[in-house]
Order: structure tokens, then sequence, then C-alpha cells
């Protein structure tokens, strides 16, 4: 068997079977009623006041599908620049000064001390020999051993 196109006067709707919209009848109307009471009253003690339904039609469009919910519009905030606090500005006591502090003197050699050399006590342990330690650099050479 072959496939052909089906064309457009076949259709699988039948707009003859479709249900009409009927009104709703009194038991059916007091019962949505009823749903409608309990469904605000949960929405109150939920604390959830905006989906409660003042109008019964809202509802029963609620039930059916066809509820469409009005459009809130927010107000935007303008622009507030932030708040800045002023400062009053401490002059400082001594104007001299520049930085956290005063300044290091640098360090120079005044030639009071003669640097001999550098002597190893033990393993790595370096040790400066100045003039007047002569003996000291003796006792140093002797430990090594």
């Amino acid at each position: 068997m072959t496939m052909h196109l089906v064309g457009p006067y076949m259709t699988t709707t039948q707009y003859s079977r479709k249900k009409k919209k009927n009104h709703m009848t009194v038991e059916k109307q007091e019962k949505l009623k009823i749903q409608w009471r309990k469904h605000n009253k949960d929405c109150r003690r939920r604390h959830i006041h905006s989906a409660q339904f003042e109008k019964f039609e809202d509802f029963v469009d609620y039930i059916n599908g066809t509820y469409t919910a009005p459009k809130t519009t927010t107000k935007r905030k303008s622009y507030e620049p932030p708040k800045v606090r002023e400062t009053k500005d401490y002059p400082s006591l001594s104007n001299n000064v520049s930085g956290n502090g005063t300044r290091k003197e640098p360090m120079k050699y005044t030639g009071e001390r003669k640097l001999l050399g550098i002597a190893t006590m033990h393993k790595s342990n370096m040790v400066p020999i100045f003039e007047d330690q002569k003996e000291q650099a003796v006792e140093i050479a002797q430990m090594r051993r």
C-alpha cells in the first residue's frame, strides 16, 4: 500500500461534536462559591493576598483556565547618588614630615672598627672578625678541629 497526501477537505476535527459552553447549574454554582470562599480563606491564612479573587466570575474563569491576571505597572525609583558623609580636614602638627614617620638616617662606615674577615664557627654559622678580636679568631679556628 502506498502513502498519499490527503487534501484539505479531509480533517480529523469535527466541529459538530464539540461541546458548547453551557451555563452553570445552580448546584454547580453553589459548589464553586464554596470553593471560592475556601480558596480566599486559605490565601489569607498563608498571607498570599495577591492570589485572592475579589469577583466570583474571576474565580470561575480561573477554574476553567481562561483567567488572565490584570497587568500591574511597577513604578521605578529615580536614580539617587550615594550619600557621602562630609569629613573635616585636620592639618598635621608637623608639616615638614611627609609619610607616616621620620626618615631613617642612612648608614655610613666611620672606620672606627676595622673588619679583618668572616670566620665559620659551626657548619655555616658566619661570624665577623674585627681587628681588636684577634684572639677570638684563633679560638674559632681551634673550635673547628
